[in-house]
């Protein structure tokens, strides 16, 4: 949890653009629809969706593919966005449209899987292993995002023109399309 929560992600890469953009308290609706939507579709996925996605395995393909144009869209945006002083109409994402990000986050979607497959088991302990793995993953899940707002917050201190700003986005925008390569290799 702690390796694929803090790495590069397309939920840390926009809460660092955020965090760069709007600052840490504005951020904050964004980083608690990552915590909680994360968690509750961890938990979905442990408490059922596991066993439509081993009958319908086409199902996740959809969903790489719709996460795909969804961080494609996303990337475009934050590459041509402006930052917050020079645009008042720059809003910070909502608390809900991350939530509900988390089941087209092709990265989380798959990393969902692979621990309930690997760490749950059915029978007497699938209660108690279902409960640990939703608490650690949603500390991790606090821990990681705060750390990746953190990050962005603070490289605004060496905003200290408009181009840097610029090519601050260009390259969030590009680590975020570099995102869609690991959901195929």
């Amino acid at each position: 949890m702690f390796v694929t929560s803090c790495s590069p992600g397309p939920n840390n890469i926009v809460a660092s653009h955020s965090g760069f953009n709007h600052g840490f308290k504005k951020t904050i609706p964004l980083m608690l629809g990552v915590i909680f939507g994360f968690t509750f579709m961890l938990a979905v996925i442990n408490f059922g969706l596991i066993k439509i996605f081993n009958f319908y395995p086409i199902i996740q393909k959809i969903l790489i593919v719709t996460g795909t144009i969804f961080l494609i869209y996303l990337s475009y945006k934050i590459s041509f966005s402006k930052s917050s002083s020079e645009d008042g109409s720059l809003k910070p994402v909502s608390f809900i449209e991350t939530f509900l990000y988390q089941f087209l986050n092709p990265k989380g979607v798959i990393v969902a899987i692979i621990a309930v497959s690997t760490y749950i088991e059915s029978g007497n302990k699938f209660i108690i292993y279902s409960i640990w793995l939703l608490g650690i993953a949603f500390l991790f899940a606090v821990i990681s995002i705060i750390f990746w707002t953190l990050i962005g917050k603070y490289m605004r201190k060496f905003a200290t023109n408009e181009k840097f700003i610029k090519w601050f986005n260009y390259v969030m925008s590009t680590l975020l399309l570099s995102c869609i390569a690991t959901f195929y290799y």
